[in-house]
């Protein structure tokens, strides 16, 4: 089903429902291999590659690559809303089994439609393993969407790197393995009715990175010096580190946006206008941020004023009028309502859009079912809104018109902005009771400016 970051990135990880056999202007289809085309057997688990390869093992195991099928959220999304709808409109079932495609792909090249539970502790717990990373040779059809891999499981493992010699296995170089499009494969995504509902890596082709060169591995897959397995007979200066850093990395995603403000004027009287510009630009990430699972995604610019006396305002974003802004400004009004059809309550009315303070710019790409509401499920969307989110080496500028209150004490007035960021909607999360991780709130950046209150 879902989901990067990302706040910034390809992040790994993020539920990604995929849809077998979509076929694509392009020619392209998701889904290389007929369903179940390989045996378990025919793969390496991941602690047979940590026996030579600690290091990468245990950078792998803290990503969101080794939780892609166990990660609380992943499971509540697939088991409790995509298995669910299923039941009431059997329709989806290819699509949703699809998810597994990206999230354990094991499971679905080796012909398990609906693996068990995390608790069960099956191979699909293996997640995004590193034979299935290190056995791609090729995609079918291009763009990169919808697990258009191609497999080749064996003795011969594929990477970026020639010569290398192992005891244990045969390895052979392929380009591929190094592109975005390689990415591509499991962070683009096309749903059931022919949305993008994922489409990071098409983000990157679009931008400045790709028209240089720099593919995704560069800011999730940073090189350094060092050996890539205990056996390995010299030390590189490029050993792939592999960190897979994204949208669930409070440290990849501060700082991801830089901001500055000023006011218009550095003295006013009681009764005037302040007018503030906030400026927030897109300097480090190669796609559009928030990326991936934007739907379930929110990042959002509050700013507030502080008085000499210590009296704080809460300054609602100036309105500048295209089409669909009622979506980028934050709203506690009922959305999501079809969960309740996912889950079989006809009553369900739906839950807070946004759960923040209302009048807040909130930089998202909303997705909407057939009935026109906002939904939280790609394999449910029907139509997309405005994209109002922030593109590499985008500026965006917001403008806070604020009348001073007659009464507001003389003195400096300090101003300040906070842009905010969190990986799901906390009225989905209190819901589907996710745990409190899940929501928790991260600070991308700030910026500050004043101006005095004049007698």
């Amino acid at each position: 089903m879902k989901r990067c970051l990302a706040v910034p990135a390809a992040a790994a990880g993020i539920l990604i429902l995929v849809y077998p056999a979509v076929n694509l202007a392009t020619g392209g289809e998701g889904g290389s291999a007929p369903f179940g085309a390989f045996r378990e057997s025919d793969f390496e688990r991941p602690q047979t590659c940590r026996q030579c390869h600690i290091d990468i093992y245990e950078q792998w195991s803290q990503s969101m690559m080794s939780q892609a099928y166990t990660h609380h959220w992943d499971e509540i999304e697939y088991f409790d809303l995509a298995l669910e709808h299923v039941k009431r409109d059997p329709s989806l079932e290819d699509a949703v089994a699809g998810c597994n495609g990206c999230h354990t792909p094991l499971m679905w090249i080796t012909g398990t439609k609906t693996p068990p539970r995390p608790e069960a502790g099956s191979r699909a717990n293996e997640s995004v393993s590193c034979d299935i990373c290190h056995t791609i040779t090729a995609r079918t059809g291009d763009p990169s969407v919808n697990f258009n891999y191609v497999h080749s499981p064996g003795r011969v493992k594929y990477a970026n790197r020639e010569g290398v010699v192992s005891p244990h296995h045969e390895t052979a170089k392929n380009d591929f393995v190094s592109t975005a499009p390689y990415c591509g494969i499991c962070h683009n995504e096309k749903n059931p009715y022919g949305i993008w509902v994922k489409s990071t890596e098409l983000e990157w082709a679009e931008g400045p990175y790709n028209a240089q060169g720099v593919q995704c591995h560069a800011c999730h897959m940073p090189k350094a010096p060092g050996r890539n397995a205990n056996t390995a007979r010299k030390e590189h200066p490029d050993v792939a580190q592999h960190l897979f850093h994204g949208a669930h990395d409070p440290g990849k995603v501060g700082g991801s946006i830089e901001m500055r403000m000023h006011p218009g004027e550095r003295e006013l009287e009681p009764g005037d206008r302040a007018v503030i510009k906030v400026q927030l630009f897109n300097g480090k990430c190669g796609h559009k941020v928030p990326s991936g699972s934007a739907e379930e995604r929110q990042l959002w610019l509050r700013v507030t004023a502080v008085d000499s006396e210590g009296r704080e305002f809460h300054l609602p974003v100036d309105r500048k009028g295209f089409e669909g802004e009622d979506e980028t400004i934050t709203s506690n009004i009922p959305a999501y309502q079809d969960i309740g059809f996912m889950r079989g309550d006809p009553s369900f009315a739906g839950i807070p859009r946004d759960s923040l303070p209302e009048g807040d710019r909130i930089f998202c790409l909303p997705y909407f079912d057939k009935e026109g509401r906002r939904t939280i499920a790609q394999w449910n969307t029907a139509s997309l809104g405005t994209d109002y989110r922030i593109g590499p080496r985008e500026t965006k500028i917001e403008t806070y018109t604020w009348a001073l209150p007659d009464d507001i004490a003389p003195g400096r007035v300090t101003v300040r902005a906070t842009l905010n960021y969190r990986r799901l909607v906390a009225s989905v999360a209190g819901l589907l009771k996710v745990p409190a991780d899940e929501t928790e709130i991260v600070k991308v950046n700030d910026a500050e400016t004043w101006f005095e209150v004049v007698d």
